[in-house]
């Protein structure tokens, strides 16, 4: 387990912008109240085998004792870097998302299976949209109940989606909480 570089740092750091906005701020200096320690600590990214961890610093300073080969995972997997190097986020990171989400959208109870299968976001599937979405902004996928479902790429503005057909297409899949069972050997 070892520090981000500088390029990987950047990679993930404009990922997670494009969900969280400014509120990035909140996820980096974050105070973290696990550990012995009275005072509270901070969060850190860490990178174990093309996996990127969200965890506390006192964990990391615990971690330290125990082999490298020996260690499977630490804290919360945000992304993975692929072999071409480019860096996605996996579902692990929905609950940091959505704790920090810029963009949100709100699914009818009718279109929850179907993004929970891995398909897209819908027009008709939409119960509620905040204002300000851009096409290209990462949006995270709440159940009307404000379960956070998922998340994926915003394909239309807020206005672009009022004026839209039932059949358009408004968010483009990357992630949801189906994978879980999914892709179960993976994560």
């Amino acid at each position: 387990m070892r520090t981000l570089d500088e390029k990987e740092t950047t990679q993930v750091f404009e990922k997670l912008f494009k969900f969280a906005g400014n509120n990035l701020k909140n996820i980096v200096d974050g105070a973290s109240h696990e550990g012995p320690d009275p005072a509270p600590g901070r969060y850190c990214f860490r990178l174990c085998k093309n996996r990127v961890f969200y965890v506390s610093e006192s964990l990391v300073r615990r971690a330290t004792n125990v082999g490298r080969h020996n260690l499977a995972s630490l804290g919360t997997c945000v992304g993975k870097f692929t072999k071409g190097g480019s860096f996605h986020l996996t579902i692990q990171a929905l609950g940091i998302l959505a704790a920090n989400a810029r963009h949100k959208v709100w699914l009818k109870p009718t279109s929850e299976m179907s993004f929970l299968y891995g398909n897209h976001v819908l027009k008709g599937g939409l119960g509620r949209i905040t204002e300000n979405i851009n096409p290209g902004d990462g949006v995270v996928v709440f159940s009307m109940s404000d379960v956070p479902l998922g998340f994926g790429i915003s394909q239309r503005s807020t206005q672009d989606c009022r004026k839209l057909d039932p059949n358009g297409l408004v968010v483009l899949h990357q992630a949801d909480i189906g994978e879980y069972l999914r892709m179960e050997d993976e994560l």
